[in-house]
This record gives C-alpha cells, structure tokens and sequence, in this order.
C-alpha cells in the first residue's frame, strides 16, 4: 500500500493540462461503475467535483421513480437502493435514517456524509435531520457513493457518501396531493420558471399524520426556491433557500410483552413526549468554464439547526429535555483540468473545504415537560477542513487509472458552562488519506474496477475535545477499504454488478447516547466486508425486473482492553443479508404497475452479543398509477401488503425496548401537472 500512496501523490500533483478532442472522448470506452433504479437524465457536462471521476460502487435513483413515493421519510425512499440498511425509530422527528457498508444507523457511528445539491447536510453528529426538508416530487436523483476511495469529502464521509439532487431549470408547474392510513393527508405544490438566462425552482409540501402507533401526532412543512442565472454560456451563478418546521408527539418504547400484545399502544408516561425542530438552509454557487478543458465551481453555505425534544425512554427513566441549537458554514471549491499528452488522456483536479460549526448542546431532567434540574449545558466549536488532488491517467482505452490524495485537519474548543470548565480539541494533526482506483474496459458495456483508500473518523459531540480526567490526546481512527468489482451494462437491456469489499477501522469509537456527558466509549478495531449484487433487466419494453442482495460481516478484530471478550463479536445492529427488488410492467400505456420487496437479517443489540438477535424484517409493497391525460394522474400505494410485524429494537442496559414499524397501509394520490 505504501507504493499506491506514492503513486497516488505523484500523479495527482503532475502538472499536466491539455487540450481533449470532443471526437476521440465520444469514441473512447467509458469506465461505468454505476448502478440505476429509474431514469437517470443528464442535462449537462459535468463539472469539477463530479462523482464521474470517481471509480467505485456509485447507485443512482432517478426522479420518475422517487417523484410518485408515497413515503412518511425521503431517507426510505434511499433504502431502495442496492445494499442500504434502513433504521426506523419511528419516534417523531426522531423517525430513522440509512447507513451502508456494515455502519449501523443507530447513531453512535454516522458513516455517511449527507448532501442535498451539494451541499453538506449532517449534523454535528453526523446524524441527518435535514434530509427532512426535501419531499419526493421535488427529487431529480438520487446518488449514492460507497466505499473509502473518493477524495472528493472528508468529514463524515467514512464508508460513503449521498447527494440528493432537487429540480433545476424547466418550465412546469406539479401537485401531488395524498390520503392515507392513520389519518395521514399530503400535499407537495413544484413549479419552475426557466427564462432566457434565468431558473426559478419552488416547492411548498406539508404532511399531516396520526401515525401508526398512538401519540404519534406528526406535522411537517417545508419551504424551499432555487434560482439560477447563466452569465453567457460559460459562467452560471446559483442561490437556494430552505425552511422547514416540524411538530410531532413521540409514542416512546415497548417492552417485549406490550409489543406483541398491542404494537399500537402507547406508554403512559410517554403522554408528554413530543419534539420541535425548526432548520434553515441558505448557498450561494458558481459554476465557471474558462475554456473546453479547464473549469472551477465553488459555494458558500449556512444550516441552522434547533430542536427541542422532550423524551422519556422506560418507566424507571426520567423524561429528559434535549435542546440542541447548531450553526453551520461552509466554504468549497475544486478546479478541474482535462486533456492529452500524447495517447493518453488525463485530468486533473484539485479542490477543498472548510465547516465552521457552533454548537449548543443543552440537557435537563423534567417531569411532563418542566425541567427540574440541569444535565448539561455545554458551547463547542468544531473547524474541520480539507484538501485533495486527484487525477485521471488513460494511456489506452481500456485502461483508466485514477490516484487521489486528500489532508483533513480539525481544530475547535469546548466550554462546559455547567462545570464552568474548559477544554482543547484533540491534536488530530493532518489526517492524510491517499486514494486509487484502476478500471479496466476490455470490451464494450464492461467494467472490471478496484479501488484502495483511507478515511477518517473522529470524536462527536464533547467526544472530539481533550476533557479531563483524559490527558493523552485521541488520534483519529484511520478506516482502509478496498473493493474489486465488474459491472456489465448491455444497452437497455440488461445491468448488472457484482462487487466485493473490505474494510478495517485502527481504532473506532461510539458515542454514548444517553450520557450527560455526550462522551464516547472505545469499540476497539473493527473488520467489516462484505459482497453487493445488482442486477436489473427489461424484459420487454412495458416489463421490467431489478434485484439487490448484499451481505455483510461487521466484527470486532481486537477489542478494547475494559472488554477482551469482545474479540470476534458481531457490531451491533448490523445485519448480515439485505436484499431489495421489484418488477414494474406497464401492460396498457396509461397505467403502470409495480410491486417491490425489501428485507434485511436480524442483528445483535450490543458488542457484547448477549441480548438475543433481533429485528429481521420482510415487507412487501404494490402501487398503480393510471394517467388520464397529459396533466391528471392517479396512483394508489399498499404498503407492507401481508401486515408483516417488524420492528427497532435496542437494549436499555436490562431490556430490550421494541419500536414497531407500520402495518399495512393504503394511500390513494392524485398527482397534476402543469
């Protein structure tokens, strides 16, 4: 590995640029790692930054498929995808999130760094809550990135990274309005406005819903407008604005008994649970091509944060009262530089960021929603930055060689304003991480791909700052991946991938979810791998199947020294088998009908692997839609059609707590266009 490294800073750093012929770039093979579920529409060259150069497992949902979801979250809609493991709490704003390669969502390790056009979208705990501002039909992709060899993002990006892409430019005007099961009444309202060198982009969508479970109230709103302005062909300038507010009440946990006697019910004293969450978004974007071979984009970005969340998790616990206010900025950039030296082709980038935070963290003790006493009240600033080149070498057309190299520091402070104390970030130093991937193309539709690098992770919350009595600093845990792979496209046809990988943590860290403290606990070195699947046929023009099954294996290599039993035990709350798939067939032109299944193996609850396996779960759904001319649209959705019982479990310290997940459900929609 220490020749790929260098191999990877040469490269990267050679400072070559010249001019590509269009003609030979049309002709050429072109390395194709990706898998898709729906259309997938290209409107443009892509620009710096683009996951075009990136040579790993890429997924991507298009919007025909996400924009007619009927979907409580935008994060189910990605558990779709190929390999995504879904976490449903199902408690209020607290409703779930996705993870993949082996990471749980459980909270405690956020391996997936969250962008919505572009633009970060994690919390300081690398949690997603702002995944919550989007709605299905102002979705135009989906894009997943797996694995540890994109240079393109440091922070959070440990096993992968997702960008939802919202609609730019057209000229439309959409609703969809929806009723459902448990109370539940949806309206989304798009339009776009695309005038000589202008874009106007809205949406407005609200969500109402008893929910499944009792004292499970939920109300959502979101507000967002994207607009865009082309100065001449080469230089365009965009700006995008979000506000979302939420009001939901939190049904809390069962225990195992109350489960299975009534998954519908209601604790007692989780009657005063309830959460507000209010977040903004604001960037600003430019996009500039100096010429055909060379182009740069940048942006400046805000999220605002605040929720406030009253919680009571068991009958012998205390409601709790968590307010968390952050502040987040940020500033990115990459130039891009493509062109020949001799016969081959090359390209060049060089790009960076940096994220400002300023966090609030508050914690009280409270009997139905009046505080009695404080918890925590702690102030923490985090400045993580990065840098990376990266570089595209082809000699032939068969062969594609991309080595990248990308530095991340970290700097920040923390005031415990209970305590009245203070305290450093850890010395993180410049956490370097080289990068390589190779494909090779040796015949038309095919792609034999291997990609090798490092990412990062460091503490959250209080956990990244050098609070006493510790007095040795916390290097940052250093996660290596590589992954071999073949993906086979035959036109329309056929699409298929297989993909094998491998990644290994030196030193990984959880965050503890209930401690006053927000600290952390040593997990010790951890081995995950695992083997992706993908396929997806057309069987005839009007009839069409695709499929997904991924295993996994995450374990504990060498256990920290509290607990050396825990050598070999599965990490918690990772399944072994994830599958999805789904046939869709049109049998008449105006109406389409589809059905899809999802499912996952039971896991572990804790390190420890003594608490029993929980939470296997096989849902199958069925929708149709039938268009009765060009504006009016009708479409009815079943959701977990045989009533399967699934469920979130976790483990309290003496009980295991159970979340149920919706039975069936039906929703009847009316979608009209413009």
């Amino acid at each position: 590995m220490h020749l790929s490294s260098a191999l990877a800073l040469a490269l990267a750093t050679y400072p070559l640029a010249a001019k590509a012929s269009d003609d030979n770039a049309a002709a050429a093979r072109k390395a194709d790692t990706s898998f898709s579920v729906g259309d997938i529409v290209v409107t443009a060259r892509g620009m710096a930054g683009n996951t075009a150069n990136v040579l790993t497992s890429v997924d991507r949902m298009g919007g025909n498929v996400a924009q007619n979801a009927d979907v409580d979250n935008v994060y189910e809609l990605i558990g779709q995808m190929p390999g995504i493991q879904v976490t449903d709490f199902n408690q209020g704003t607290s409703s779930g999130k996705f993870s993949m390669r082996g990471f749980n969502g459980e909270g405690t390790i956020n391996a997936v760094k969250l962008l919505i056009d572009g633009v970060p979208s994690n919390s300081n705990d690398g949690n997603m809550p702002y995944i919550d501002m989007v709605f299905p039909l102002n979705i135009a992709t989906i894009e997943v990135v797996r694995g540890t060899s994109d240079p393109r993002y440091g922070l959070h990006a440990i096993a992968g990274s997702t960008d939802i892409r919202t609609r730019t430019g057209g000229t439309y005007a959409e609703a969809r309005i929806a009723a459902g099961s448990y109370d539940t009444y949806e309206g989304q309202l798009v339009a776009g406005l695309e005038s000589g060198r202008t874009t106007q982009n809205y949406q407005i969508a609200y969500r109402e819903s008893a929910g499944y479970r009792d004292h499970s109230d939920s109300n959502r709103l979101s507000l967002s407008g994207k607009w865009g302005l082309a100065l001449g062909e080469d230089v365009k300038l965009g700006a995008l604005a979000r506000y979302y507010e939420a009001d939901t009440d939190e049904p809390g946990y069962l225990t195992y008994a109350d489960s299975r006697a009534n998954p519908r019910m209601t604790n007692a004293y989780n009657a005063s649970d309830r959460d507000t969450r209010d977040m903004q978004q604001y960037a600003l974007s430019a996009e500039v091509a100096f010429s055909d071979r060379l182009d740069w984009q940048a942006s400046a970005w805000f999220n605002r944060l605040r929720d406030d969340r009253y919680v009571k998790y068991s009958a012998s616990a205390s409601q709790q009262r968590r307010l968390a206010e952050e502040d987040h900025y940020g500033l990115s950039s990459a130039l891009h530089w493509h062109g020949e030296l001799g016969a081959a082709t090359l390209m060049l980038e060089a790009g960076g960021d940096v994220q400002w935070q300023d966090n609030r963290s508050l914690r009280w003790l409270a009997v139905e929603r009046v505080p009695t006493s404080q918890t925590r009240d702690q102030q923490f600033d985090l400045t993580v930055g990065g840098v990376y080149v990266q570089a595209i070498v082809e000699p032939t057309d068969w062969l594609r060689i991309t080595p990248a190299y990308r530095i991340d520091w970290v700097g920040g402070s923390f005031d415990n304003l209970l305590a009245g104390t203070s305290a450093p970030i850890n010395d993180y130093g410049s956490i370097d991480q080289p990068k390589l991937s190779v494909a090779l193309l040796p015949a038309a539709g095919l792609t034999l791909y291997g990609n090798w690098g490092k990412t990062f992770q460091i503490g959250l919350g209080s956990g990244a700052y050098l609070i006493a009595p510790r007095v040795v600093d916390l290097a940052p845990s250093i996660n290596e991946g590589w992954e071999l792979g073949a993906k086979y496209a035959l036109g329309d046809l056929l699409e298929a991938r297989l993909a094998y990988w491998e990644q290994s943590a030196t030193g990984e860290i959880a965050r503890k979810l209930n401690d006053p403290l927000g600290d952390f606990e040593n997990v010790g070195a951890t081995d995950r791998r695992g083997v992706d699947v993908q396929g997806n046929v057309r069987l005839l023009p009007s009839l069409s199947l695709w499929g997904a099954l991924a295993w996994q294996e995450a374990i504990i290599s060498v256990a920290p020294p509290e607990n050396p039993e825990y050598a070999g035990n599965t990490i918690s709350h990772t399944p072994e088998w994830l599958w999805s798939g789904g046939v869709d067939w049109r049998p008449a032109e105006p109406l389409t009908l589809s059905l899809s299944g999802r499912g996952q193996s039971s896991y572990h609850l804790t390190s420890a692997n003594a608490e029993g396996t929980w939470g296997d779960l096989t849902v199958f759904d069925a929708s149709a839609s039938y268009r009765l001319n060009e504006t009016v649209e009708l479409g009815l959705t079943l959701r977990n059609i045989g009533d399967a019982y699934s469920e979130y479990v976790w483990w309290d310290g003496a009980q295991t707590l159970h979340s149920p997940a919706n039975g069936r459900n039906v929703t009847v929609s009316l979608r009209l266009r413009g």
